[in-house]
């Protein structure tokens, strides 16, 4: 699609006076899907056509913004076009320009891909050129002050920051030419700064030259030595929590986690915030499936309550929950990890937490408001292949008071009407349910409750009485789901779950007596010569007869 076609939409935009979000609407109906608005220079021909005249045309610049919230346009593309804009004189386009970018240049990050992230590194080179270019224009004999001022305060913004230096320099490595544009920016604006009278201006500009001329050097300063802020024990013991020992009991955990505490004399928020950088790098790189979800389990639901214990041994003279609060502002810093976590799970994890440790009284419901807000610029993480599904985290919270639940309903006589339970079970088996539940029951340390609850209900069909076909079809089913259930539960946990406890009746269940004797397992040999792998003949050939008259199932 050509430019010239999307400058004829623009102008029938604004000859109809059409709204931006009735633009917005009519301009993806008549371009193609497949091709991105950047790839068309959305940004740059709005801003051409909203700059044609001496003032900005405000139609058409509303259509800008509306692209830059809905993220329609790249920050990238926008910043690029910003840099082409080259007369200055032209003072309320400038402003504009300014305002534009002043929409977003607090929340620059490098949230996408490769390509994207380096083409910001040219944007923010080139945008940088910009403002330096408008400095020395505005610091001109005759010049206004006022717009040299908002210039130097954007420039300002944008230097303050080591993270945008670093990606200044990023694009100064790719594209040294426009680098050189910066350098004659930089020694035009030095000629001009004895012609400014106003000293407190004149300070603010040369310390932008000099962050200007520092970003070279970025890579070779000597920084001191940090104080030790790393403590791989810490990471590691809950790494292997995690991944292995998921149904393990809280108390060991937690006794063994303050065992290494005053040991290594950890301060106590770098100790929380140690744990907390364990489980987002467990929930980033544990593979997807029924590790995602313990990994998810054990950050949103175990942890916590973890914190919680910890809160009860002797702190010193700060309070628990202050140390809490400290360990997240330390975490919010760490924003690739966190950016990573939330395009991992498909949500804002740091807030789904936050609200989880304010509920258990770990964080005051102020500190809670004031953090979340401070990661409200997460990475946009809902697209067009990802809008219907629902995020882990959420569904394993919501997994958890289920789990009560379901223990509960199972618990009830159902000898008079057990076509109940079936219904209980085909909802636990629809989707991904049952792995939820077993990993929320996991994580809170009811996964043996769990087990045991259905090993009754495996041996419940035994009990009831009378033989009608409703009644047979019933038993068959709950006898069916349960094991195969049951089977579940020790595939992806552990027979030890199950023959951890001791059947409370004294009376060892049908489920666990095969388990023993024909469930196969990792390191577990099987006596060949047990009757049950010896069958008896007539009755494999009666089993098959039985399967070749049913209309359900022909064996071929």
């Amino acid at each position: 699609m050509k430019v010239v076609n999307l400058k004829q939409a623009i102008l029938q935009a604004w000859k109809e006076r059409w709204s931006d979000y009735q633009w917005a609407i009519n301009i993806k109906k008549n371009f193609p899907k497949g091709a991105t608005w950047d790839t068309l220079n959305l940004a740059e021909a709005l801003l051409e056509q909203a700059m044609i005249g001496p003032s900005p045309n405000p139609l058409i610049l509303s259509y800008l913004k509306y692209a830059i919230s809905s993220q329609m346009v790249s920050y990238a593309s926008v910043l690029t076009a910003i840099s082409k804009f080259d007369d200055f004189s032209r003072e309320l386009c400038v402003k504009s320009l300014l305002e534009i970018m002043d929409m977003f240049s607090h929340q620059l990050s490098c949230h996408g891909k490769a390509e994207e992230c380096i083409s910001l590194c040219r944007a923010l080179l080139a945008v940088a050129a910009w403002l330096l270019r408008a400095a020395a224009f505005y610091s001109e004999p005759g010049a206004g002050e006022p717009q040299l001022r908002v210039c130097v305060e954007r420039l300002e913004r944008l230097l303050h920051s080591p993270k945008n230096r670093a990606l200044v320099h990023i694009g100064r490595l790719e594209e040294p030419a426009s680098w050189a544009n910066v350098e004659q920016a930089v020694i035009r604006v030095s000629e001009n700064l004895n012609n400014l009278t106003n000293q407190t201006l004149r300070s603010k500009l040369e310390e932008c030259v000099s962050l200007v001329k520092s970003i070279p050097a970025m890579l070779s300063l000597q920084a001191d030595p940090p104080s030790r802020t790393l403590f791989p024990s810490v990471h590691a013991l809950v790494m292997l929590e995690g991944t292995m020992n998921l149904t393990g009991e809280t108390q060991p955990l937690v006794e063994q986690l303050m065992m290494v505490k005053r040991m290594q004399r950890i301060p106590s928020p770098l100790f929380i915030l140690e744990i907390w950088k364990a489980c987002f790098t467990g929930l980033i790189e544990s593979p997807e499936g029924t590790e995602e979800l313990k990994w998810t389990a054990f950050t949103f639901l175990k942890i916590p309550q973890v914190l919680l214990r910890l809160k009860k041994y002797p702190q010193g003279e700060q309070d628990f929950t202050e140390d809490v609060n400290i360990a997240f502002e330390y975490l919010l810093k760490l924003t690739p990890l966190l950016d990573k976590a939330d395009q991992r799970c498909n949500c804002d994890c740091i807030s789904l937490l936050l609200q989880e440790c304010s509920k258990l009284g770990l964080l005051s419901e102020s500190n809670t408001a004031n953090l979340i807000s401070k990661r409200e610029h997460s990475p946009r993480l809902k697209t067009s292949e990802n809008a219907n599904i629902q995020p882990n985290p959420g569904l394993i919270l919501r997994a958890e008071p289920t789990v009560t639940n379901i223990l509960k309903t199972v618990d009830a006589d159902h000898s008079k009407s057990p076509e109940g339970l079936l219904g209980v079970l085909g909802h636990m088996l629809s989707g991904k349910s049952l792995d939820l539940l077993l990993a929320a029951a996991a994580a809170t340390g009811k996964l043996k409750s769990f087990a045991r609850k259905f090993i009754k209900l495996n041996e419940f069909p035994k009990h009831i009485t009378g033989e009608s076909s409703k009644s047979a079809s019933v038993r068959a089913l709950l006898f069916d789901i349960s094991f195969l259930m049951l089977c579940h539960v020790v595939q992806t946990y552990g027979s030890e779950v199950i023959l951890s406890d001791p059947s409370p009746s004294g009376e060892t269940p049908f489920f666990e007596t095969w388990l023993q004797t024909c469930m196969p397992e990792e390191g577990k040999i099987l006596n060949p010569d047990h009757p049950c792998f010896r069958p008896d003949p007539s009755k494999v050939e009666s089993l098959v007869t039985l399967l070749n008259n049913t209309s359900e199932i022909k064996l071929v």
